[in-house]
C-alpha cells in the first residue's frame, strides 16, 4: 500500500497543473492589411478565383527544354538542398522543444563498494531505480519555446517555398537571355553575310574604278566590328549556359543544350497581363509569410523572457530497490521511493533577466520591421514587372515600324549606291540603323518575356 500523503503529493501535481495555462506571450503586434491594397499598374484587383489558370504555371512560355530544366532543378539544385535541410533541423528544434512538455523517465542500475573509518566491514550494495522528471507548466515557458519552434519551423518551410520560386525564377531568365543571345548572334550572323557581300561588291566597283578606297575600308571597318559583336554573344551565350549548369547542382562540362533551329521563332508568344490580379496576392507570397513566423517566434521569444521572472516547479518521482545481496534486490523489503515537488527561484541575477526580457523585445520590433520592409519590396517587385510588362510590349510595337522603315531605308540606300548617287558612308549608316534596330526590337521583346517571368513567380506563389 502507498502511505497516505502520496495522495497529497497527488493533490498538490493537480493544483498545480490546473494552473499551468498561465502564458505570458503577448498579443502579436498589428502588421497591416494589405488583401484590400490595389496595385497602381493593374487594371483591378479581384479574388483568386478569377484569375486565369494559365498565369500561375511555369509552362507558360511553352518550352520542353525549360521544362525539362525546371524538373533537374528541383532535383539538383544545392541551394534547395540547403533549406531543404535547414526545414528538417527546425523539424528537430520544435520535437525537441515538445518533449519538454512530457515527463522524463529512466531506468537507473548501479553496484556501489563502500566503508567508513569507523572500522566497519565493506560492504557492497546494489540499485535498480526508475527516476521521473517533470516542468510544471506554471507559466507556459516550455509552451512559449514550442511555439517558438513551430513558428520557426513554418517560417523554414516558408523559405524553402521562396527559394524554390526565386531558383525557378532565376533559371526562366537565364534561359531567356541564352535563347536572345542565340538569337542575337543570328541576327548577327545574317548582317555580317549581308557585309561580306557588299565588301565584295564594293571591291569590284573599287577594282572597275567606280569607288575610292575609303569605299572598300568602310565596308571592310562595318563587316569586322558586325563579327566582333558576333563572337562577344557567343561568348555570352556560352556563359549563361555555365550558370544553367551550375543552377541544375552540376558542372559546365556536363550540360549541353543544343540552339534553337534557325526557323524557331523567338521570343516566343506569351500570355498577355491578366486584366486582374489576386487582392491578396502580396499576402500570399512565401517570403511574406516567412516573414510573419518569425515575428509570431519572436513575439513568443518575449514570453519566454517573461516566464523566467518566477520560480521553476519540477515534480519527481523516483522508486526502486535497494539490498546488499544481488539475489535478494527484487523484493518488498528493498524497495525505495521518493516523490514530491521543488521550486527553484533566481533570487538575484545581476538583471540578467531584465536584459533578456529587453532584447527579446528589440528582436520582436525588429522582426516585425523586417515584415514590413519584405512587404514593401513585393509591392515594388510586382508593380515593377506591371509596369515593365506593359510599356515594353508599346516599346516593341513602337522598334517593330522603326525596323521596317530601316530596312526599306537600307534597301534604297543600296540601290542608290548601286546608281552612284550616294557614296557608301550613306550604306554603313544605313546598315547600322537597321541593325541596330533588329537588334533592339529583340532585347525589348526578351525583356517583356522576363518580366512576364517575375509576375509569373509572384502570382505562382499565391497558390
Amino acid at each position: 500500500m502507498w502511505p497516505f500523503k502520496l495522495r497529497e503529493v497527488g493533490a498538490l501535481v493537480a493544483v498545480l497543473v490546473s494552473v499551468g495555462a498561465c502564458s505570458f506571450i503577448p498579443a502579436l503586434p498589428k502588421l497591416g492589411d494589405e488583401s484590400g491594397s490595389a496595385f497602381k499598374h493593374s487594371a483591378a484587383v479581384t479574388t483568386m478565383a478569377q484569375v486565369p489558370a494559365e498565369v500561375t504555371r511555369w509552362t507558360v512560355l511553352n518550352d520542353p527544354v525549360l521544362d525539362r530544366l525546371q524538373t533537374q532543378l528541383l532535383q539538383g539544385n544545392l541551394s534547395l538542398a540547403t533549406a531543404s535541410v535547414q526545414v528538417r533541423r527546425a523539424q528537430a528544434s520544435l520535437a525537441t522543444a515538445q518533449a519538454s512538455l512530457w515527463p522524463s523517465v529512466n531506468l537507473n542500475s548501479g553496484l556501489t563498494r563502500s566503508a567508513n573509518q569507523l572500522g566497519a566491514a565493506p560492504g557492497t550494495s546494489y540499485s535498480l531505480s526508475a527516476p521521473v522528471s517533470w516542468e510544471v507548466q506554471l507559466w507556459g515557458r516550455v509552451d512559449a519555446l514550442s511555439t517558438v519552434a513551430r513558428a520557426g519551423v513554418q517560417a523554414s518551410q516558408q523559405d524553402l517555398a521562396a527559394a524554390r520560386l526565386s531558383l525557378q525564377a532565376t533559371l526562366a531568365s537565364t534561359y531567356v537571355g541564352l535563347r536572345t543571345a542565340e538569337r542575337q548572334e543570328q541576327v548577327l550572323r545574317m548582317a555580317e553575310s549581308a557585309q561580306q557581300r557588299s565588301l565584295e561588291l564594293t571591291q569590284a566597283r573599287y577594282r572597275s574604278g567606280v569607288v575610292s578606297a575609303a569605299d572598300v575600308a568602310q565596308a571592310q571597318s562595318q563587316w569586322k566590328s558586325t563579327q566582333a559583336q558576333r563572337i562577344e554573344v557567343g561568348t555570352q551565350r556560352a556563359q549563361l549556359e555555365h550558370a544553367l549548369a551550375v543552377l541544375l547542382g552540376k558542372t559546365p562540362a556536363e550540360l549541353q543544350i543544343d540552339p534553337l533551329p534557325a526557323d524557331a521563332s523567338w521570343p516566343p508568344a506569351v500570355t498577355s497581363l491578366p486584366a486582374l490580379l489576386p487582392g491578396d496576392l502580396i499576402q500570399r507570397r512565401p517570403d511574406i509569410r516567412a516573414a510573419q513566423q518569425r515575428v509570431v517566434a519572436a513575439n513568443a521569444q518575449i514570453g519566454v523572457a517573461r516566464a523566467a521572472f518566477f520560480p521553476t516547479v519540477n515534480f519527481s518521482a523516483n522508486a526502486g530497490y535497494r539490498n546488499p545481496e544481488l539475489g535478494s534486490l527484487i523484493s518488498t523489503s528493498s524497495r525505495a521511493w521518493s516523490l514530491g515537488p521543488s521550486l527553484a527561484f533566481s533570487v538575484f541575477d545581476g538583471g540578467q533577466r531584465r536584459a533578456a526580457q529587453a532584447d527579446a523585445e528589440a528582436a520582436l520590433e525588429q522582426a516585425t520591421l523586417a515584415y514590413r520592409q519584405v512587404v514593401l519590396t513585393a509591392f515594388q517587385e510586382v508593380e515593377d514587372n506591371l509596369v515593365a510588362a506593359s510599356q515594353l510590349q508599346d516599346q516593341a510595337q513602337a522598334l517593330s515600324e522603326a525596323l521596317a522603315a530601316a530596312q526599306r531605308n537600307l534597301a534604297l540606300t543600296q540601290e542608290q549606291y548601286k546608281a552612284g548617287t550616294v557614296s557608301y558612308l550613306n550604306v554603313v549608316q544605313a546598315q547600322t540603323s537597321a541593325l541596330t534596330a533588329e537588334r533592339s526590337l529583340l532585347d525589348v521583346q526578351s525583356r517583356r518575356v522576363l518580366a512576364l517571368t517575375v509576375l509569373m513567380k509572384n502570382v505562382a506563389g499565391a497558390y
